[in-house]
């Protein structure tokens, strides 16, 4: 980084505390800090809904995946695709619930305000978890550009640690001052820049693709050099997207986060609360997210060039989340990457925003007010609003500098928001779920997601040492011959050079090794044609040279890869080896070790099996994966299940089992009188059929004409006479359903379109 791209970072900075500065003066009540006065159009909603589902791991994690795997790397980030098309249906519901808070909806479905403290309590540990992923995201892109340490007082300290922190103080000066105007105005700005940041990095790599001496002796089109460069699955859509996730498991995701996404706090805001009127919440939300989905394929389209340019940098081939930064440090100038990095933190910045505010509003309405002080005026509402709105902040800070880990902080954000589904899904569409049957499903979630799986080992510490509870994954060394292309032959020729580099230094810090090193030197791994298609490398044992070619020979590429290491840093003998029903399964007596007990070669693939030695002592350790237990009844043998499928697995309970526990809750207690009010349900099922006018008083008026039974509600139920609350889709739900479906498929035929070019 240079002075120039400093500067221009420290402008951007500058630019959005202004904003904060110049709206402040708009906030004169809580709906005017907590909602900007619900006055956003079409525009502003687009770029609010935008900002806040675009995090800067978005671009890291479809870089990192496709420069790995391919293009199938993009399902990573993709999967939310088929979620989109129904946010043109809970588009209308938050802007007709008419509250500051998702807390509030709680309040009043279930006449209770305590359902609402707690639903503030689970707001604000969600929005903490998910904003540290940003934030570590942010220090990992950033650390290619700026460097992995910083000096700070005349000492070296860890980029995320100084980087962190300061995006956070930006957040809170014009979070605080301005409300969610500033947040929306600055989203607008952000969201641009993290557009311009999907398109910015395709034109250079592709001129830089078509330029390429090396890589294009040729001549060729920068579309055909990607082809001629990488394997042909690379350009396969459905080719599975590795380790992480398959079918089944994102199949789960899918259905998790289509439950789970519409209890997400800031979606009161974003998903359509804050907008004018429903048609400006419901369009906003839907292109919003479509936007990101398009920028999707820019990233993976930049993961392309990244893996075509850069298959011979050691350092990406061993760490692939690191291919975004570098890139921008190789293909923009000076400025530029000032720029890069900012458009980064804007994705940052424009989701943490909103969850700020909020955030402080779940704290101010459903805590502070019910609970401290319901006497508070506005004045000291909107006080209370900018002080807490720190908490989220603080925590989402301490939580990516404690975890700092992308995929567990993702990985977690998949299931917390189910905890509250439930309630949430089964009260809006019918009249008998109670409160009760609310308390005991939230109860069960925390019971079976959390307490049982953390507090039951440590109560019956026999659990782990239950042979039922202690099945691992098989322990297993792949070795494949894979035939050479010309991106592999680069990338094993970049490891056979450090590997040979380390030698030779290692050689020169010793005395009489001048014959050792002259050998060794005669030995020194290169490309022997100017096509770049043949290469010479030492042998297994360095001792002779021997050729390798581009489309003849073949190279043993093994799983685990020979650089991998385990989390305490010692070399990592095999894949697998993972718990089914604990986080880690260990051998009481640490000193031992697994060894091979086998060793089988199929076709071009040779495993190694290694195991305990045979009646070893074993324990759990870590937490109790109670919901993959309900599949031991079943016979179902978990074990031979990949890690990504054991994932699904554990899933479905965790999204099944609320919704059945909720039924049957409410069926009970309404049962016995433990159901809600007839008036207070009949106001709120009236409430939601009733179309939104966006000048507040006629609107408050028509709804009072409506409980009064003076005017009937615009909707109409599509069960009449029964206890579901459906209502009748009208042409305009179909018609944007559908044409969203189309939009889903015109955007997976754009990445076959992209697959295809240049083949």
């Amino acid at each position: 980084m240079t002075q120039a791209d400093y500067i221009v970072l420290g402008i951007y900075f500058l630019i959005l505390v202004a904003i904060g500065f110049a709206c402040a003066r708009l906030n004169k009540r809580q709906e005017d800090y907590f909602m900007g006065g619900r006055g956003f159009g079409k525009l502003m909603q687009s770029f609010a809904a935008f900002g806040a589902g675009t995090g800067p791991q978005d671009p890291i994690i479809t870089g990192s995946g496709t420069f790995n795997k391919g293009m199938n790397g993009m399902w990573g980030v993709m999967y939310w695709l088929f979620v989109t098309p129904f946010y043109w249906i809970t588009g209308v519901w938050y802007r007709r619930m008419r509250h500051l808070t998702l807390g509030d909806w709680y309040v009043e479905r279930y006449e209770s305000k305590k359902l609402g403290g707690a639903y503030a309590i689970f707001g604000v540990v969600f929005f903490m978890i998910y904003g540290s992923m940003f934030f570590s995201a942010i220090a990992k892109t950033a650390a290619p550009m700026i460097g992995e340490y910083v000096n700070f007082f005349g000492n070296q300290i860890e980029l995320q640690y100084v980087l962190v922190p300061a995006v956070g103080v930006i957040v809170l000066l014009y979070g605080m001052l301005g409300g969610l105007t500033a947040a929306y105005f600055t989203d607008l700005i952000q969201g641009i820049c993290v557009i311009a940041l999907s398109c910015m990095l395709i034109p250079l790599g592709l001129n830089a693709l078509g330029g390429s001496a090396d890589l294009n002796p040729e001549g060729q089109g920068s579309f055909s050099v990607m082809h001629d460069q990488l394997p042909e699955s690379f350009f396969d859509l459905l080719g599975g997207v590795g380790a992480d996730f398959s079918l089944a498991y994102l199949i789960a995701i899918v259905f998790s986060n289509l439950f789970g996404i519409v209890v997400q706090p800031h979606f009161i805001a974003t998903g359509g609360g804050s907008a004018k009127t429903e048609n400006d919440a419901r369009i906003g939300l839907v292109v919003g997210n479509f936007l990101k989905r398009f920028c999707t394929l820019g990233w993976v389209l930049t993961g392309l060039i990244a893996a075509t340019l850069y298959a011979d940098v050691p350092a990406l081939i061993k760490d692939p989340d690191q291919a975004w930064g570098y890139a921008s440090m190789q293909l923009l100038g000076p400025g530029l990457r000032g720029l890069m990095l900012a458009c980064l933190l804007a994705a940052l910045m424009s989701s943490v925003d909103a969850y700020m505010i909020v955030g402080s509003g779940l704290v101010v309405r459903n805590l502070y007010v019910p609970f401290l002080n319901p006497q508070a005026s506005e004045k000291r509402c909107l006080l209370m609003g900018k002080l807490t709105g720190t908490i989220i902040v603080c925590g989402s800070i301490i939580f990516s500098l404690t975890i700092f880990d992308m995929i567990e902080q993702l990985t977690i954000t998949f299931w917390f928001t189910l905890v509250f589904a439930a309630p949430f899904w089964i009260g809006m569409y019918w009249r008998r779920a109670t409160t009760s049957a609310a308390w005991i499903t939230v109860a069960y979630c925390l019971l079976f997601f959390t307490m049982i799986p953390f507090f039951g080992p440590q109560l019956v510490p026999d659990w782990r040492t239950n042979e039922s509870f202690l099945q691992t994954a098989p322990m297993t060394h792949k070795t494949t011959k894979e035939v050479l292309t010309k991106s592999s032959i680069r990338k094993h020729l970049a490891l056979q050079l450090e590997a040979w580099q380390e030698k030779s230094d290692a050689l020169n810090r010793q005395e009489d090794k001048e014959i050792e090193l002259a050998a060794h030197n005669a030995l020194k791994p290169a490309f022997i044609n100017p096509e770049r298609t043949q290469i010479v490398v030492p042998d297994l044992q360095g001792e002779e040279a021997i050729v390798l070619e581009v489309g003849k020979d073949t190279i043993d590429v093994a799983t685990p890869r020979p650089f991998e290491s385990n989390k305490d840093g010692s070399p990592k003998l095999y894949n697998g080896g993972q718990a089914i029903f604990w986080d880690r399964v260990v051998p009481v007596d640490s000193s031992v070790k697994p060894a091979a007990v086998s060793t089988v070669t199929e076709g071009t693939t040779t495993t190694t099996t290694y195991e305990y030695p045979e009646g070893t002592p074993m324990r759990g350790e870590g937490n109790f994966k109670l919901n993959l237990a309900f599949f031991v009844p079943f016979g179902v043998d978990i074990a031979n299940h990949s890690k990504a499928n054991r994932s699904a697995l554990e899933l479905v309970p965790k999204i099944i089992m609320p919704f059945l526990v909720m039924i049957l809750a409410s069926l009970i207690t309404s049962a016995v009188g433990a159901g809600n009010s007839q008036e207070a349900l009949d106001k709120y099922y009236a409430k939601m059929k009733t179309r939104v006018i966006p000048d507040p008083e006629a609107d408050h008026a028509r709804l009072e004409a409506v409980y009064t039974g003076q005017q009937e509600p615009d909707r109409v139920k599509l069960f009449p006479n029964s206890q579901l609350e459906f209502q009748k889709p009208t042409r305009a739900d179909i018609l944007g359903f559908a044409v969203s479906i189309l939009v889903c498929f015109a955007i997976i035929g754009t990445a076959f379109v992209i697959a295809g070019l240049g083949s």
